[in-house]
């Protein structure tokens, strides 16, 4: 039975908008603005890109919705291994962004980033194993970057340095299904991300045999159990990630991860290690690698010090009633 929807006046009684200034500059976003909301459960965040239209953002206030006001899914797990984040910087940077995980032994590293060269993604891939050593897990996410060609080749660049899985390389499901059977014999992993959390059909990567592992994250998908129905019904590992969520954000997918019944990868849930500031104290960030799973409350004084000025909070409040309308 379909729960029942908060009115747009309660969301808006205890919203507060707040801009978190980033460490290092992320997406091409130096200030990452969100919405926060509490109601019976407790606080939850809405923070679609701001450049998503209001159809696209309205799942993102389901979910927001839905955590902030039922309960959620019972854990199988206490703690989150999280891996680290490292954006599309300079090789030289690399040792200085890692260095803001505590612990973490995986990594995640940007490229494909508009305006550079595969032989800045090769050194910053390199740098990145120069810092974790042979042990460590290195996994790239293209943000589907490159076509099949660009891809295939990039892949075969990067290989030596022993990849984890290849997120997202490519735009299209064909695209992603031509590129992991062109690097079948290379044993890396194909990931998608964007081919779930923006498609219409969230499963056609899954039935066209295109990724070997799906991308699931809380907000984009609806909530918490709409990504574990999408996780169920494609039968593929799952890595929760985030989407530069605030700690509040970023506790809806530790909620996410611990109710998996399976986490086979360490999870994109150590974000908030990219900013200069957080809504929490302390904020959601890695610890010997790895979140504590379950909800986080911000705290009130951050909010006041972190507001967004004025007309962007106006922005926000008129952009989630009209996401709201869509409900």
């Amino acid at each position: 039975m379909p729960q029942p929807l908060a009115s747009i006046d309660d969301i808006l009684s205890t919203a507060r908008v707040v801009a978190l200034p980033m460490a290092t500059r992320f997406r091409g976003v130096d200030v990452r603005e969100a919405l926060l909301f509490e109601g019976p459960e407790g606080w939850a965040e809405f923070s679609p890109f701001t450049e998503y239209d209001d159809a696209e953002a309205s799942a993102w206030l389901a979910a927001a919705i839905d955590f902030a006001w039922h309960p959620q899914p019972a854990p199988v797990r206490d703690r989150i291994p999280v891996n680290a984040t490292v954006p599309a910087v300079a090789a030289t940077a690399v040792p200085d962004v890692l260095a803001r995980f505590d612990g973490c032994r995986t990594a995640k590293v940007k490229v494909a980033e508009r305006g550079q060269t595969l032989a800045d993604d090769v050194a910053r891939v390199a740098a990145v194993r120069g810092v974790l050593g042979p042990e460590g897990r290195i996994r790239v996410d293209a943000n589907a970057g490159w076509n099949v060609d660009e891809a295939e080749h990039a892949i075969r660049m990067l290989e030596p340095f022993d990849l984890e899985y290849v997120e997202q390389p490519c735009e299209t499901v064909p695209e992603l299904a031509e590129v992991r059977r062109r690097v079948r014999n290379l044993d890396v992993l194909i990931a998608a991300d964007e081919s779930v959390r923006k498609a219409s059909d969230p499963l056609a990567v899954a039935r066209a045999e295109a990724a070997d592992i799906l991308i699931v994250k809380a907000q984009p998908l609806g909530g918490v159990r709409r990504a574990l129905q999408l996780v169920a019904e494609a039968g593929l590992p799952a890595v929760v990630s985030s989407a530069l969520d605030t700690s509040v954000g970023l506790a809806m997918g530790t909620v996410l991860a611990a109710a998996l019944p399976e986490l086979e990868y360490d999870c994109g849930l150590g974000t908030s290690s990219l900013f200069g500031a957080d809504v929490a104290s302390p904020a959601l960030a890695p610890i010997g690698g790895s979140l504590p799973a379950g909800r986080v409350a911000p705290d009130p004084q951050l909010l006041d010090e972190l507001a967004a000025p004025a007309p962007r909070a106006a922005w926000w409040r008129e952009r989630v009633a009209r996401c709201h309308s869509l409900l």
